[in-house]
């Protein structure tokens, strides 16, 4: 039996057009409770029946799936093994650094995660350069939620109430001037993982007197791009960051 012929989506996809087939198979089955059907798994992956047919199989063959009396086919014993694996190897900051030495890099300016903690923001990752004047954030520093762009974007992705964090969700960042204390600025974006779960803050932090219109025109697309390399390689939908990075509605800035 011929194969099938591909999208021209599937022929831009990188890699082996049958392996990703196989994998959208697995892919489909993320909102499923009861197990799917070929015709579910056909409706799902657009996939022709005969092809689903041959693939399954092999997911099978490798516990991957496992089919039913009744013809369902449910995941199988391995991608939960190769999940555990995951667990026990899985260290965040080795996600987090390279991202955040890339932005410093980019930027000169001091990055970092932070991570909510009660009524608290904790800087759990930081990078900076050796400049003679940078934002000094140690690593475990505890901050006041209400203060700062990255507790801002904490409270915004966390549904909170009211017109500020309605126009911070909105333009998927937050900026502060003045705040943490009289010397920083700074601007942050959320971080998210797997079905969209708020992981973190991602800040980058630059002293007042560096900031100006200038400096956030470079500055956004660097923390948004960060932004949305984090959340895809935690397992989140980078489609987040989609959309061109845009100013914070009613936001003041220096000229410069």
């Amino acid at each position: 039996m011929p194969a099938e012929p591909l999208t021209e989506k599937e022929a831009a996809e990188p890699g082996v057009a049958a392996v990703n087939r196989a994998l959208t198979i697995l892919q489909a089955f993320e909102h499923s409770v009861d197990g799917m059907t070929l015709t579910d798994l056909m409706k799902a992956t657009g996939l022709y029946h005969s092809t689903i047919l041959r693939l399954c199989e092999s997911l099978e063959h490798y516990r991957y799936l496992k089919r039913l009396d009744d013809g369902r086919y449910m995941l199988g014993s391995t991608p939960f093994y190769l999940g555990m694996i995951y667990q026990a190897q899985f260290r965040l900051q080795d996600y987090v650094l390279p991202v955040l030495r890339e932005l410093t890099k980019a930027t000169h300016e001091t990055s970092a995660l932070y991570v909510r903690d009660g009524d608290a923001r904790v800087c759990l990752h930081r990078v900076e350069l050796p400049r003679r004047v940078r934002m000094n954030v140690p690593e475990g520093d505890r901050v006041e939620l209400q203060r700062g762009a990255a507790g801002k974007v904490l409270l915004a992705f966390a549904d909170e109430p009211g017109k500020a964090y309605d126009d911070i969700r909105a333009a998927r960042h937050a900026v502060s001037q003045a705040e943490r204390d009289s010397e920083s600025a700074a601007i942050a974006c959320p971080v998210f993982a797997g079905r969209q779960q708020l992981v973190g803050a991602l800040s980058l932090g630059i002293p007042l007197y560096r900031f100006n219109k200038s400096k956030y025109a470079e500055c956004l697309p660097l923390v948004m791009a960060a932004g949305r390399r984090l959340t895809s390689d935690l397992g989140g939908d980078p489609a987040f960051f989609d959309a061109p990075a845009v100013p914070l509605k009613g936001l003041k800035v220096p000229a410069g």
